[in-house]
């Protein structure tokens, strides 16, 4: 059997060109991601504080050794969850940074998609791979590479 015809799937790049709309709905989304672990790290001290309040209501005191551990282990398992949520949050606040500092019609990598495209004997595989499109603000302005 002789196949002389393809279908395969490649990843298509895409690009935005920075425009101050783009600029501000980015900053809207980050920001918002930005409050949005603000408030889950709030609720995790009060969760926090309110187990070792239940656990310090229930317990005899002066509190035994069980009780001082499940404390510990209450608040180091809280203390690692606020340094993965401030992990994240610095992550955010360099992205905001790096969003703000970039100048009008600059093209920056948006991320990838994929697509299907047709290759058969002859085609250069390596030109057919690189396809890239460009985005401002949501419109198509224009697809590098063969399609």
């Amino acid at each position: 059997m002789d196949i002389s015809k393809l279908i395969l799937k490649r990843p298509v790049n895409i690009k935005v060109i920075v425009t101050d709309r783009w600029k501000e709905e980015v900053i809207q989304q980050l920001q918002g991601q930005i409050n949005q672990l603000d408030g889950n790290l709030q609720a995790l001290d009060l969760q926090g504080q309110r187990a070792i309040s239940e656990i310090q209501k229930t317990s005899i005191k002066p509190p035994g050794p069980q009780v001082t551990q499940q404390i510990e282990n209450i608040q180091g398992q809280v203390n690692q969850k606020k340094g993965e949520l401030l992990q994240q949050k610095n992550q955010l606040l360099t992205q905001l940074q790096q969003v703000q500092s970039l100048e009008q019609d600059q093209e920056v990598s948006q991320g990838q998609m994929e697509s299907f495209f047709s290759i058969e004997k002859g085609d250069n595989l390596i030109q057919k791979l690189n396809l890239e499109i460009v985005v401002k603000d949501g419109i198509v302005e224009d697809i590098r590479g063969e399609i």
